[in-house]
């Protein structure tokens, strides 16, 4: 029983469209930079070579996520761009975006509207992809929810929760983010 389990669990780390800790026969290739490119290169839509996914992070969804030059995904941060909806880029992070750790993004949301029956059964509102424009700072903490857009060159402030988009060339902070500063 327990060789089935293992001989499964590898099975399905390789072949799991899923990078991350509750993958460990395959996290561990996060480690080692050559390990880690031909890793993120089989899973992600794109993955420029200069670009690290850090041991810790976490992504599903992957074959649905683009992330471009000079990107880091550092430990803690999760990239949920997992969806049934007909979507070619759930996530798309463009070329020179800075993350702090533990930055979340989703690109889906349990349902929530009807009375009569239990959340568990609702389901989820349609997939909206989330795009981080060229140049943007995400601070650690954010959460970025679906349907946003983050403008080229923006700020994020640490913990924000960024539940609209933002434009080109501001700084936005909060709970929900919002814009504090446009001459920057």
């Amino acid at each position: 029983m327990l060789i089935t389990e293992i001989y499964q669990k590898i099975r399905f780390c390789f072949k799991a469209d899923r990078i991350g800790p509750d993958v460990p026969f395959t996290h561990w290739m996060l480690h080692y930079h050559s390990m880690m490119m031909r890793l993120c290169r089989k899973k992600f839509k794109k993955f420029a070579e200069s670009s690290q996914f850090r041991a810790g992070a976490y992504a599903i969804g992957c074959s649905q996520i683009e992330i471009g030059s000079r990107v880091v995904i550092r430990p803690g941060c999760m990239l949920f761009g997992e969806t049934n909806e007909p979507l070619d880029v759930s996530i798309s992070i463009e070329d020179d975006v800075m993350m702090g750790s533990g930055v979340q993004i989703y690109v889906n949301n349990h349902r929530f509207d009807r009375k009569d029956i239990s959340l568990i059964d609702q389901g989820y509102y349609p997939d909206k992809p989330v795009v981080l424009k060229k140049g943007c700072w995400i601070g650690a903490n954010s959460i970025i929810l679906p349907g946003v857009t983050i403008g080229c060159n923006t700020v994020i402030g640490a913990g924000s929760i960024v539940t609209k988009s933002i434009p080109d060339f501001v700084v936005a902070v909060g709970n929900p983010a919002k814009i504090i500063d446009r001459n920057h």
